[in-house]
């Protein structure tokens, strides 16, 4: 069925080019046959024969390119499919208000006696109206939905004007996901909680930089981005808030940080993060911004001395042969003597752990090291049986 798909959609190819042919074969192989002095042959001079030449010369012409169009149209058909229904429609609305600027444009050009400005430069106008149409209805999607909204709830002052404003002014509907937080986790068990409302968007560019990191040849970065990638996955599927993507890009910005404030400022939003130099940014940019750090913080959650957790030592530390392990979710691990035991598997214990704006950060040491001092107590806890008492001297 698929092969016979293809060839259905080959010989369409194939019939248009056959059509256009026999359209230009009738209109110019009279002015070809006029240049090469042959205009008395009437018996292949003629507009049916012109025709059937020109159709002819198109089909054999699409024998040769049917292929290369075909998987043109197969890779046009699949980014259609990809793209959401307002980029589709705000693209084919501006696509056609910008042909028909093209046709106006061209309409006086139509009336001069020559070729080239009667027929070529209509064409270009339209090609080029078109796709500069298509570039701002996709590109600037948010703000001609802004311009053409109607507006459901709207606030009036004393003097009766109409305010366009939120209803409450701490209230931010989009809730926009950073690449950390995503790597971070919690952000999935904040919501399972329902303390975060309103609809979670994740641009574009941070599920590209989070498959980046996926796809890196660092084991710990790798780790890092399938984590985030399965806690979006999470979030999507078990559908506890309303998760929406954001297609659109910033071009002119290379930095993702840039380009989700950028994004806040556009849908009057609120970033999501746990990045402490990111939060300082934010807030000197005037935008909102919720600190999943401080928010634990604030809870001050305790983490119970004694718990064994398996790390892998991945540098030195900065004092005392100290080494240095990371959790799946970034989480610092400083271990004692944990120098001797780098590129490897270790079972600690937890010792203590702080809590601040950037994170958490887990104190521990191995944990033979404490079966080692047990052992040593019970040694000398041992009494000596072999030894005399010493007499008591009067």
């Amino acid at each position: 069925m698929e092969v016979k798909r293809l060839n259905k959609k080959r010989l369409i190819i194939r019939s248009i080019f056959a059509f256009i042919g026999l359209g230009i074969g009738a209109v110019y192989l009279p002015v070809i046959w006029q240049a090469a002095g042959y205009t008395t042959q009437t018996w292949y001079n003629n507009q049916i024969s012109n025709a059937i030449i020109g159709a002819l010369v198109f089909w054999l012409l699409s024998l040769i390119f049917s292929g290369s169009i075909e998987r043109l149209i197969n890779q046009f058909e699949k980014t259609l499919t990809s793209k959401s229904p307002a980029y589709l429609l705000f693209g084919s609305v501006s696509t056609i208000v910008g042909l028909i600027f093209a046709i106006l444009i061209s309409t006086p050009l139509y009336r001069i006696d020559s070729p080239f400005f009667s027929g070529v430069v209509p064409i270009i106008l339209m090609i080029l109206f078109g796709w500069l149409g298509f570039r701002l209805g996709t590109t600037k999607r948010e703000e001609w939905r802004k311009l053409f909204a109607f507006r459901s709830k709207k606030n009036e002052d004393d003097t009766g004007s109409i305010i366009d404003r939120p209803i409450d002014e701490n209230y931010h509907h989009y809730k926009i996901l950073d690449t950390n937080i995503l790597i971070d986790g919690r952000i999935y068990d904040l919501v399972k909680t329902g303390f975060i409302e309103g609809t979670l968007l994740v641009p574009n560019f941070v599920l590209y930089e989070l498959q980046y990191i996926a796809d890196s040849s660092d084991s710990i970065k790798r780790v890092r981005g399938r984590r985030g990638l399965d806690i979006l996955n999470k979030l999507r599927e078990e559908n506890i808030v309303p998760v929406e993507m954001y297609e659109g890009d910033y071009e002119d910005l290379s930095e993702v940080d840039n380009k989700l404030i950028r994004l806040a400022k556009e849908v009057n939003g609120v970033i999501v993060t746990n990045d402490y130099n990111l939060n300082k940014v934010i807030e000197f940019q005037k935008v909102q911004v919720l600190n999943i750090n401080a928010l634990a913080n604030a809870l001050k959650p305790r983490v119970i001395p004694g718990e064994h957790l398996d790390v892998m030592v991945v540098k030195n530390g900065t004092e005392r042969q100290q080494g240095v392990a990371y959790l799946d979710d970034g989480t610092m691990v400083v271990v004692e003597d944990g120098r001797f035991y780098l590129n490897e598997h270790l079972d600690v214990i937890v010792t203590s752990a702080i809590q601040t704006d950037a994170g958490r950060m887990i104190f521990a040491k191995p944990a033979h090291s404490q079966h080692e001092i047990t052992e040593e107590n019970n040694d000398n806890k041992q009494p000596n049986h072999k030894q005399k008492p010493k007499k008591r001297s009067n």
